[in-house]
C-alpha cells in the first residue's frame, strides 16, 4: 500500500509542477494524465516560458471573459509583475517552490488576494427533491446543487464544486476493470440531508463499497476505481478517494453551518423577546416610581458602547433602580448546550479532514486534496471560524471552551497539512450586500427557483482574526501572574549576613506553592491552548510558505505596543487631506491606546525599604498588596486586562488610552481625549487607576488628575480634589457596581460619553432642566478656558509620565484642526474670569465677543506650540 501512495503523491507534484492553478492540475490528474509517474524525474514536461510567466491566479467569472484580451496583449507587451502583486500577493521569482527548492504543493501559492477584492455571484435557490431512504423508510430532502455551490465566488472552484456534484447525481458508476458492468448510483448515496452527521456517515459507508454485478470486483462508488481486499481491510472506506473526502466535507460543513446559523437566529430572538419583556416591565412600573426614576442611567449589554438619558438628578443618579439579572444562569446554561451540540459536529466532520498525522498514517485522500474540499472549508468553515473569532471577550471564549478548543484543533488540523496551510492567511470572502432576483417558475406544478446576487468583500484572515485574540491571551496571562515587585539588584552582603544566611539553609522548609484554582486554571489552560495555536500556524506557514512570507504577515498584524517610540512614523504632510489625516490618527491612536510601561519609581537607595513606590496617586495602597495573591481577583483582572488590550476605543473625535506596570497589573493610568461637540474636546483628562483587594466584586478606585494643582473643577462629577462622582464607582446614588460583572472599560467610557458632555452644567442634580439657559453657557465657557489652561497647555509644556509621547502626537496630528478649534473658541468667549467653579456664574450678565481674562494669551501660546509642532513633522 505503501508504494501506491508514494506513486499518488509523485503523480500530484508531477501535476503541479506542470500546471500551476489547482484546478486545471486536478483536472488533469483525475484523467490519468500522470499515471505513468513513478518517481520525481518522470514528471512530465515543463509549463511554457509563457505560462510559467504569469503569476497563477484563481479563475473568476471576470477573468475568463478578459482572458482572450489577456492573451492578445500578452503578446504586445511585457508582463508586469506589479500589476498582479498586491499587499497579501504571495509572488515572487520563486513562486511555487518551497524555501528547499522543492515544487510547493500548495494549491493556492501565488495567488493570494487583496482584501480589497470584491466578487459579484448569482446563486441559486430550488426547492429540494425529497426521497425516501431505503434503510429507515424516512423521507429526507436532498442536497440541491445550488446548496451545494453555495457561497462559491472563485471561477475554478465553481467549476469543481460543479464537476463532482454532476459526477455523483449520475445513475451509472462503470466499473473501473473494463467489463463493461455498471453499479447503480443514487444521488440519495451521496446527497441526503439525513437528521445528524453520524447517520449520514452510517448511510454513506454502507453505500459506497459496491461489487460488481459482471466481474464481481470491489470498487468505489465515489470514483469508480477498484478496491483490493488487502487495501480495504487497512482502511476506512471513506477514505479511498478524493471524492469522498469532498462530498463528506462538503455535506458536513453544510450541517455545521446551517446548525451555527440556526443557534444565533434562536440568540437573536430570544435578546429581542427578553428586552420586550423588559420594555414592558419599565413601562408598567413607571408611575410607582419617583420622579427622578425616570431619568436613568443605562448601559448596553454591547461592551464599549453605553447609553444614557439627559437625566433630572444629574449624571450618575438614577435613584433606586437595580439591575435586572433574572434568567442569566438559564442564558448561560442554554449557551453551553448549543455549544457543545456544534462542538460534537465539529469534532465529528474533523476526523475527515486531510490530515498526513492522523493516528495509523495518512491514507489516501489525505495526500491528494480535492478542489472542492478547499472550496467547502474557504466557504463553509471560514464561515463559522470568522465569526467565532470576532468575539471579543476572552472572558466568554473561555467560558464556552468546549467549543473553542474544537475550533482550535481544526485550525491547528489545516494548517498542518501543506496544500491547506495557506488559509490561514488568505483573506476571508464575506458577504457584504445580497440582492434577490424574481422568482423563475420552471413548471406548472414546481414552487421554481430564486435567484440572488451576492456580493463577496475580502475580510480579514483566519491567522489575523487569531491575532486578536493572542494578544487578549497574553494580556491574561499577565494578570493570571498577580502582583508582584519587579526584581531589584542584590545588595553586597555583609560577612555576618553570609554567615547567618548558611547556618539558616536546611533549618526552614521552603513555602509551598499557592494553588491555583480551578476558575484561574481553565482560564491559563485555554490562554497557553490559544498561544500554542497561533504557534503552530506560522511554523506550518513558515515550512511551507517561506520565511520572508512569515515576516510579511506578521508586520501586518495588530500589535501591543511596548513603547511609544514609533509614534513618529506617523506623519502628516501639508498636503495631506483631512479625512488621511484622520485615518493617520486612528492607526497611530489603535497601534499605543495599550501598553505596558515602569510605573515604579526607582529606588533612591537612602532608606533600606525594598518596597518600590509607584508614580501614582494610590501609591500606599498598591505597596500593601504587593507580592500578595488573591485568586479571584488575580481572575478578575486577567479578564479585564483581555479586554482593555483590544477594546479600548479610538477615533479622531475622542479615544481612550490606558497605561498598565509592567510587573504590577493592578496599576493603571488613563488619558480620555474630550469629545468633539463638547467644551472638553481635544484636551488631555488623566486618570489614576487602581484594582483594588476585592476587585472586582467591588468597583475600582478613580482619581481624577488634570486638576490645575487641585484648583479646577472641571465638571458636576470632576472635582477639584480628584473625586470622580459616578454611581458605578459608589461615589453617587444610583445602581451601582454589579460584583463580577461590571468592568473597567465601562467606567472609563461613562466617563468620556456621559461626564465628558456637551452641556457639563446639566450634570448637576437641580440644573438638569437648565438646557441652552444663559447660566449653563457661561459653565461651559468656562470649562473652555479651564481647558485650554490645563488640559491642552499645560499638559503640552509638562506632559505627565507615561503619556508625554502620546500627548505630543496628539496634538501633533491634530494641530490644524484645533488651531481652528481654538479660533472658534475664543471667539464664543464670553469675556469673564475663568472661576475655579462655573457653578458661580449663576446669575451674571453674559458679554459675547471679548476677552480680558487672559483666556486670548493661552490660545495665542497654544496655537504657536501647535505650530512648531507641526514644523516637526
Amino acid at each position: 500500500m505503501e508504494s501506491k501512495v508514494q506513486q499518488l503523491v509523485e503523480m500530484a507534484r508531477a501535476a503541479l509542477r506542470q500546471y500551476k492553478d489547482v484546478a486545471e492540475a486536478a483536472e488533469k490528474f483525475f484523467e490519468g494524465k500522470f499515471d505513468n509517474i513513478k518517481d520525481d524525474d518522470e514528471g512530465g514536461s515543463i509549463a511554457s516560458s509563457s505560462e510559467a510567466r504569469r503569476p497563477p491566479r484563481l479563475t473568476t467569472p471576470e477573468d475568463e471573459e478578459m482572458a482572450s484580451v489577456e492573451d492578445d496583449l500578452e503578446d504586445d507587451a511585457p508582463l508586469d509583475v506589479d500589476d498582479y502583486v498586491d499587499y497579501d500577493s504571495d509572488f515572487s521569482d520563486t513562486a511555487g517552490q518551497s524555501k528547499n527548492g522543492v515544487t510547493d504543493v500548495d494549491p493556492y501559492a501565488g495567488i493570494f488576494f487583496s482584501k480589497d477584492r470584491r466578487e459579484e455571484v448569482i446563486e441559486v435557490e430550488e426547492e429540494p427533491e425529497i426521497v425516501t431512504m431505503f434503510s429507515t423508510q424516512e423521507q429526507v430532502k436532498l442536497m440541491t446543487q445550488g446548496q451545494w455551490m453555495k457561497g462559491c465566488p472563485e471561477g475554478g472552484e465553481q467549476s469543481f464544486l460543479f464537476g463532482l456534484y454532476s459526477q455523483l447525481c449520475e445513475q451509472r458508476c462503470p466499473c473501473a476493470h473494463g467489463c463493461g458492468g455498471f453499479v447503480n448510483r443514487k444521488k440519495s448515496d451521496f446527497f441526503a440531508l439525513l437528521p445528524d452527521f453520524t447517520t449520514y456517515i452510517d448511510n454513506l459507508r454502507k453505500a459506497v463499497r459496491q461489487s460488481c454485478p459482471r466481474c464481481h470486483a470491489e470498487l468505489c462508488l465515489a470514483c469508480g476505481e477498484g478496491v483490493s481486499e488487502e487495501r480495504g481491510k487497512l482502511e476506512d472506506s471513506l477514505f479511498h478517494c478524493s471524492n469522498l473526502q469532498g462530498v463528506v466535507l462538503g455535506v458536513g460543513l453544510s450541517m455545521i453551518e446551517q446548525m451555527f446559523v440556526e443557534q444565533n437566529q434562536e440568540s437573536m430572538e430570544d435578546k429581542e423577546e427578553s428586552s420586550r419583556k423588559k420594555r414592558r416591565k419599565t413601562t408598567t412600573n413607571t408611575s410607582l416610581r419617583d420622579l427622578d426614576d425616570d431619568d436613568d442611567m443605562y448601559y448596553a449589554s454591547v461592551p464599549g458602547i453605553m447609553q444614557a438619558k439627559k437625566t433630572r438628578g444629574g449624571t450618575g443618579y438614577a435613584g433606586n433602580q437595580k439591575e435586572d439579572h433574572s434568567g442569566q444562569l438559564e442564558a448561560q446554561a442554554a449557551q453551553r448546550t448549543k455549544d457543545e451540540k456544534v462542538g460534537r459536529l465539529l469534532a465529528a466532520v474533523r476526523v475527515y479532514l486531510p490530515n498526513l498525522n492522523r493516528e495509523g498514517g495518512g491514507q489516501t485522500s489525505d495526500y491528494m486534496v480535492h478542489p472542492t474540499a478547499l472550496a467547502h472549508l474557504r466557504r463553509r468553515f471560514n464561515y463559522v471560524c470568522s465569526t467565532l473569532l470576532r468575539n471579543d471577550s476572552l472572558a466568554d471564549m473561555s467560558e464556552r471552551h468546549v467549543l473553542y478548543f474544537e475550533l482550535l484543533e481544526w485550525l491547528e488540523t489545516i494548517s498542518s497539512h501543506e496544500a491547506l496551510a495557506s488559509m490561514m492567511a488568505m483573506p476571508i470572502m464575506a458577504v457584504s450586500s445580497i440582492k434577490s432576483v424574481a422568482t423563475k417558475k420552471l413548471s406548472t406544478k414546481s414552487s421554481g427557483i430564486r435567484e440572488r446576487t451576492i456580493v463577496y468583500e475580502g475580510s480579514s484572515s483566519p491567522r489575523e482574526l487569531l491575532e486578536g485574540i493572542a494578544i487578549q491571551a497574553h494580556a491574561a496571562l499577565k494578570g493570571l501572574e498577580g502582583t508582584k515587585i519587579g526584581d531589584t539588584e542584590p545588595n553586597e552582603l555583609t560577612e555576618e549576613q553570609k554567615r547567618m544566611t548558611a547556618d539558616m539553609k536546611g533549618k526552614t522548609a521552603e513555602k509551598p506553592a499557592q494553588p491555583v484554582s480551578e476558575e484561574n486554571q481553565k482560564l491559563l489552560s485555554f490562554c497557553q491552548r490559544i498561544l500554542a495555536t497561533v504557534a503552530a500556524i506560522d511554523r506550518a506557514l513558515r515550512e511551507t510558505k517561506g520565511d520572508a512570507f512569515v515576516d510579511r504577515l506578521q508586520a501586518s498584524l495588530p500589535k501591543i505596543a511596548t513603547s511609544s517610540t514609533t509614534s513618529a512614523y506617523f506623519q502628516v504632510s501639508i498636503g495631506d487631506t483631512d479625512e488621511s489625516i484622520r485615518k493617520i490618527y486612528v492607526e497611530w491612536a489603535t497601534r499605543v491606546r495599550f501598553e505596558y510601561c515602569d510605573l515604579m519609581i526607582p529606588h533612591s537607595g537612602e532608606d533600606d525599604d525594598q518596597m518600590p513606590h509607584f508614580k501614582f496617586y494610590y501609591n500606599n495602597e498598591a505597596r500593601m498588596l504587593a507580592n500578595s495573591d488573591i485568586p479571584k481577583r488575580s481572575l478578575a483582572i486577567a479578564k479585564e486586562l483581555a479586554i482593555l488590550s483590544t477594546n479600548l476605543p479610538v477615533a479622531w473625535d475622542s479615544s481612550i488610552f490606558l497605561r498598565v506596570d509592567e510587573t504590577r497589573v493592578d496599576v493603571i493610568k488613563a488619558l480620555i481625549t474630550g469629545p468633539e461637540g463638547t467644551p472638553y474636546y481635544n484636551g488631555c483628562y488623566l486618570f489614576d487607576i487602581f484594582l483594588g483587594p476585592s476587585y472586582n466584586q467591588s468597583p475600582p478606585s478613580v482619581k481624577y488628575m488634570t486638576t490645575n494643582g487641585g484648583k479646577y473643577r472641571f465638571n458636576p462629577n470632576l472635582y477639584a480634589d480628584g473625586k470622580v462622582c459616578l454611581s458605578l464607582l459608589g461615589t453617587w446614588t444610583g445602581p451601582g457596581w454589579v460584583a463580577g460583572k461590571s468592568t473597567l472599560l465601562q467606567v472609563l467610557i461613562s466617563i468620556q460619553s456621559m461626564i465628558l458632555c456637551d452641556e457639563p452644567y446639566l450634570n448637576e442634580p437641580g440644573w438638569a432642566s437648565s438646557g441652552g439657559t444663559p447660566q449653563s453657557r457661561a459653565y461651559s465657557a468656562n470649562v473652555r478656558r479651564m481647558v485650554v489652561k490645563t488640559a491642552m497647555l499645560s499638559n503640552l509644556k509638562n506632559p505627565p509620565d507615561p503619556f508625554e509621547d502620546v500627548i505630543y502626537t496628539h496634538f501633533r496630528l491634530k494641530a490644524k484642526s484645533i488651531c481652528a478649534q481654538l479660533d472658534d473658541w475664543l471667539s464664543k468667549d464670553d469675556g469673564k474670569s475663568t472661576l475655579s467653579d462655573g457653578a458661580g456664574y449663576g446669575g451674571l450678565k453674559i458679554d459675547i465677543g471679548g476677552s480680558s481674562n487672559g483666556f486670548q494669551k493661552d490660545v495665542e501660546e497654544m496655537k504657536k506650540m501647535l505650530r512648531e509642532l507641526e514644523n516637526q513633522s
